[in-house]
């Protein structure tokens, strides 16, 4: 197997640009005309967005925006130019959100990954992702035959069906979430059955440490990825383990949560990824997850930008005194005064009573400069806490909760 999946993965900074200089205004062009985007890039020149800075002029897609044009037009709500029969399928997502789903070649982008965690022509991948309306079976297993890897399509639940299928197949690699596959090794184990299950590529929950460590105890090296229903693959990890690798199919931006506002690199903000994919031209499409970018390449040699991996949600509304605070309120209270350089709202309780206080980074000594827009955009009143610049944490959080609920 060659170290690479592809020439993509190790391209320099100049040809990425180049490749994208020409990819991106394809896109925009193909985006144009579908109704599920209004008139939002009605008046946009396609031809002008040809990097990562220029998109960010373009307005942020929401799952609300999808599920909102998809109840005035089923099942994509006019954000594919294809017809729901010209697909291979057609899933459900929670919303409900329809997405599509293709079996052409490494249509998810998910071969990639599993090129990375070593599976390829020779291993049966043992698939626990779900087969059933939502796509993360598919997607794996269309990823599995990208690499020439047989599959078992096991899907969820069954455990010990599970564990003597991959005994008696000679199953070598795992897909699924992160904890279910220590559940098969301990029932194998239980059954006195021994796995040759040596490869593992996970998604769709956390995977901690000491849960990898375990793996690696039973050697088996296992790796993660960052995937959506409505997008397919994102960012990856590799043997470095450092970070993961934004695909090469996709344009992932980090913006300050509620707006489309791109953060300074390193700062956590919401993931926002552009996918090049002609069959489903997402543009700005907002995930709602908190990541950020991370500095240089990845030791294993893949050139392309780095996120840190899932680090929260971005929606961060909260209720206080009975009213909602969005972190789209808190970012117009940014834009308003030009010597703010963040802000963030914290709820907290005294007695039986909401509290709210509003920290503020910025170089002015007088609270009270702010109470009215305070008043105005976030529609009640708070205590100011004026700090310098750089005291709050970077942890993409814009409103707070500190309010016990036991």
């Amino acid at each position: 197997m060659s170290r690479f999946f592809d020439d993509l993965e190790t391209r320099s900074a100049d040809e990425r640009a180049a490749a994208l200089a020409t990819a991106l205004p394809e896109q925009i062009a193909r985006a144009q005309p579908l109704s599920g985007y209004g008139d939002s890039l009605k008046d946009v020149d396609a031809g002008a967005i040809k990097s990562v800075a220029d998109l960010a002029g373009l307005p942020v897609v929401r799952k609300s925006d999808l599920v909102r044009a998809q109840g005035g037009d089923y099942p994509f709500g006019g954000l594919t130019s294809k017809p729901a029969s010209g697909f291979a399928h057609i899933f459900q997502s929670p919303g409900p959100i329809y997405e599509p789903g293709g079996t052409d070649y490494d249509w998810w982008r998910m071969g990639r990954f599993l090129h990375a965690c070593g599976i390829g022509k020779g291993d049966i991948v043992q698939n626990c992702f779900g087969y059933h309306l939502t796509p993360a079976g598919m997607i794996f297993e269309n990823g599995a035959r990208t690499v020439g890897a047989a599959v078992l399509p096991a899907g969820t639940g069954q455990t010990e069906l599970q564990a003597r299928a991959a005994h008696d197949v000679g199953v070598t690699a795992y897909a699924g979430t992160p904890d279910y596959l220590k559940i098969i090794l301990d029932k194998a184990e239980a059954m006195g059955l021994k796995l040759g299950i040596t490869k593992a590529a996970v998604g769709g929950g956390a995977l901690f440490p000491s849960l990898r460590q375990e793996y690696a105890d039973r050697a088996i090296t296992c790796m993660q990825c960052y995937a959506t229903a409505d997008l397919g693959n994102v960012a990856y990890e590799s043997e470095a383990m450092e970070g993961m690798i934004v695909d090469e199919g996709v344009i992932v931006e980090i913006v300050r949560p509620g707006t489309g506002d791109p953060v300074a690199p390193g700062e956590v903000g919401e993931v926002v990824v552009t996918t090049l994919n002609p069959d489903y031209p997402l543009i700005r499409f907002a995930t709602g997850d908190l990541s950020a970018v991370m500095a240089g390449q990845s030791p294993c040699g893949r050139t392309n930008m780095r996120i840190k991996g899932w680090m929260g949600r971005a929606d961060q509304t909260t209720k206080i005194k009975g009213m909602f605070v969005r972190p789209e309120q808190v970012a117009q209270l940014v834009a308003k005064h030009d010597d703010i350089v963040k802000a963030r709202v914290i709820a907290g309780r005294d007695g039986e009573m909401d509290t709210m206080t509003v920290q503020i980074e910025t170089e002015a000594q007088e609270p009270d400069a702010y109470a009215s827009s305070v008043i105005d955009l976030l529609k009640m009143k708070g205590k100011i806490q004026l700090v310098s610049p750089g005291s709050l944490p970077n942890d993409g959080k814009v409103i707070e909760d500190q309010r016990s609920y036991d």
